[in-house]
């Protein structure tokens, strides 16, 4: 069976995948998913830290993608708590 972890990165690689065929699918979004389902995708970082704080409060069970992300280049990201 599959951990929640592994349930999240499994969906935003189908979500970062989707975004490479097309583009115009998330441009300048982040995706938030919390336990393999998406909770939110928006243009706002912290607006998706608070919902899924609100959703999931156990952290190890979210997770934050940029799916038009440059992953040829280096991008640092800070969250605080």
């Amino acid at each position: 069976m599959a951990t929640v972890q592994q349930l999240n990165r499994e969906l935003a690689d189908k979500i970062a995948a989707e975004a490479k065929w097309n583009p115009l699918a998330y441009p300048g979004k982040f995706v938030g998913t919390a336990n393999g389902q998406v909770v939110i995708v928006t243009d706002d970082l912290d607006e998706v830290d608070r919902r899924l704080d609100e959703v999931e409060p156990d952290a190890s069970k979210t997770f934050i993608a940029e799916p038009g992300l440059d992953t040829n280049k280096v991008h640092e990201i800070w969250r605080f708590r």
